[in-house]
């Protein structure tokens, strides 16, 4: 008996499943900031945030001289300072981010912060900060003296 090879066409097969569907319907999202809850998660630290699925937009009030000890997290992190001046302290080097300027940081770069004035900033972050929304922060509620070497947070 002979057996017969069937000829590839050379095309892949079209793939059969259905994309996976997700339960929970996206939905549009409305606030004013007022309207969100200013966390008091120091004295000199407030926030409000709003998340999406894949990122989360947060309005920071720092007073001068608070300091957000070292710290990283597996989160893309864009600041933009509206008014004011914070210092990003890195391994390597320091820059002050001033009024109107912004500072992306890379997933999983140790950073430290300081608050050279009182400073509203808005912090974007990919994805959502998972410890800021289950209120697990416990480096921010801190003395930040307190802190030793870079927190692993998020």
């Amino acid at each position: 008996m002979a057996i017969r090879k069937r000829k590839s066409s050379g095309k892949k097969k079209s793939s059969t499943r259905r994309p996976m569907s997700s339960k929970v319907k996206p939905e549009v999202k409305h606030a004013a900031w007022d309207a969100l809850e200013l966390e008091e998660v120091h004295p000199q630290f407030h926030r409000h945030y709003l998340s999406g699925e894949k990122v989360m937009l947060s309005r920071i009030l720092l007073k001068k001289g608070f300091v957000v000890p070292f710290h990283r997290h597996h989160n893309e992190q864009v600041s933009f300072v509206l008014d004011g001046a914070l210092k990003f302290t890195f391994e390597d080097k320091a820059i002050v981010v001033n009024s109107g300027e912004v500072l992306v940081i890379p997933p999983n770069v140790p950073h430290k912060v300081e608050a050279m004035v009182d400073t509203l900033d808005f912090d974007i972050f990919s994805p959502p900060r998972a410890d800021w929304i289950g209120k697990t922060d416990e480096y921010l509620r801190k003395d930040p003296k307190s802190a030793k070497g870079p927190q692993i947070v998020g």
